[in-house]
C-alpha cells in the first residue's frame, strides 16, 4: 500500500504541472501561434526524453509512436486550442473534468478494468466541485466548443489508455519520447502550412517554452504514464482533478484574491474525489493487466546492453 500511495504523488505530478502551464501559457506565450506552441512544447520535450533514453523505436513501435504521437499530442492539443479559442477558460475545465469517468469506461473494454463504485462515485463529485469552482455566471456557451472539448476528452484517454496497453513491458521514458517526438513532428509542418514562419521569441518567451517542455510536458508526461502503467485506470483519472485544482489556486494567489465558500466547497469536493479514488489495500484482487509484451531490440543481438 505504502508503494501504491508513493505512485499516486508521484501521478499527481502531471496534473500539478499541466495546472501551472494554464497560467505559463496565457502570460508568456505568444496566443497568436498555437500550433507552433504546441510543436515547440511537444518535440523538445520529447527530444530530451530521448537524450535520456537514447533509443529508437523497434518494430511494431514505429507505427504505435505515430499513432499515439496523433491522439495524445497533435489532435489533443489542436482540439484544446480550439475549445480555449471557443469558450470560456472555466467551461472548458470543466468539460476536461468529465476525463476521469471517461477513462474509466474507455479502460473496461480496452483494458478489462471494471470501474469500481468508489471510482465513479468520485468522479461524479469531482465533476461537482469542479462545476463548483470555476462556474460561477458564465456566458457564451459555445456548441462547437463544447464538442471540442468532448473530443479532447474522448482522445485523451483512448490515447492514454491505448499506451498503458501497448507499454507494458516495454522502456517507459523511451516510448514516452517517441510519441511526444513524433507529436511534434506531426505538427511542425501543418503549423508552417497554417500560421507561415516561426514566431520571433524573446528571453522570457524561451524561458517560458523551456518549463512548458521539460517540466509541464516531459516530467508531466513520464509522470503521467508511470502511473498508467502501476495504478488502475481510474485512480489516475481521478488523480488528473488536481489539474483544474491547480489552474484555480494558482490563479487566486497570483490575483490576491481569497476563495469564495462557493469555491472553497468545490475544492472540498474535488479532494473527496480524488480520495475515493486511492489504490485498492493489500490483500485485495487488482483489476487484470494485459499480459507483458516482450520487447526485444532488433540490435539486441549485437548489442545485449540495448535490450528493452
Amino acid at each position: 500500500m505504502e508503494a501504491k500511495l508513493r505512485w499516486v504523488a508521484l501521478t499527481a505530478i502531471a496534473p500539478v504541472a499541466w495546472g501551472t502551464n494554464y497560467f505559463v501559457t496565457h502570460e508568456f506565450l505568444p496566443a497568436d501561434r498555437p500550433l507552433y506552441g504546441a510543436a515547440l512544447r511537444a518535440l523538445p520535450a520529447g527530444l530530451v526524453l530521448l537524450a535520456l533514453r537514447r533509443r529508437r523505436p523497434h518494430g511494431a513501435w514505429w507505427w504505435r509512436s505515430a499513432v499515439l504521437g496523433l491522439l495524445n499530442v497533435s489532435v489533443f492539443f489542436v482540439l484544446i486550442f480550439a475549445a480555449s479559442q471557443l469558450l470560456p477558460t472555466s467551461v472548458a475545465s470543466t468539460v476536461m473534468a468529465m476525463s476521469p469517468l471517461a477513462m474509466m469506461l474507455v479502460a473496461w473494454p480496452l483494458l478489462s478494468e471494471q470501474p469500481r463504485a468508489a471510482h465513479l462515485a468520485g468522479a461524479v463529485l469531482g465533476l461537482g466541485g469542479v462545476c463548483l469552482m470555476l462556474l460561477t455566471g458564465v456566458n457564451g456557451v459555445s456548441v462547437p466548443g463544447v464538442l471540442a472539448s468532448l473530443a479532447a476528452v474522448l482522445v485523451s484517454s483512448f490515447g492514454h489508455l491505448l499506451a498503458k496497453r501497448w507499454s507494458t513491458g516495454a522502456d517507459l521514458l523511451a516510448t514516452t519520447a517517441w510519441q511526444l517526438a513524433a507529436g511534434g513532428l506531426f505538427l511542425l509542418p501543418v503549423a508552417a502550412a497554417v500560421e507561415g514562419p516561426p514566431p520571433a521569441l524573446s528571453k522570457p518567451t524561451l524561458l517560458a517554452f523551456g518549463y512548458v517542455a521539460l517540466i509541464a510536458t516531459a516530467l508531466a508526461f513520464a509522470a503521467w504514464f508511470t502511473g498508467l502503467r502501476h495504478l488502475p485506470a481510474g485512480t489516475v483519472g481521478l488523480i488528473g482533478l488536481l489539474n483544474p485544482v491547480t489552474g484555480v489556486l494558482l490563479g487566486t494567489a497570483v490575483a490576491g484574491e481569497l476563495l469564495t465558500v462557493q469555491q472553497m466547497c468545490g475544492l472540498l469536493l474535488v479532494l473527496t474525489g480524488v480520495v475515493l479514488g486511492r489504490p485498492k489495500r493489500a490483500g485485495r484482487r487488482e483489476s487484470p493487466q494485459p499480459p507483458p509484451e516482450p520487447a526485444v531490440d532488433e540490435s539486441s543481438a549485437r548489442a545485449p546492453s540495448l535490450r528493452k
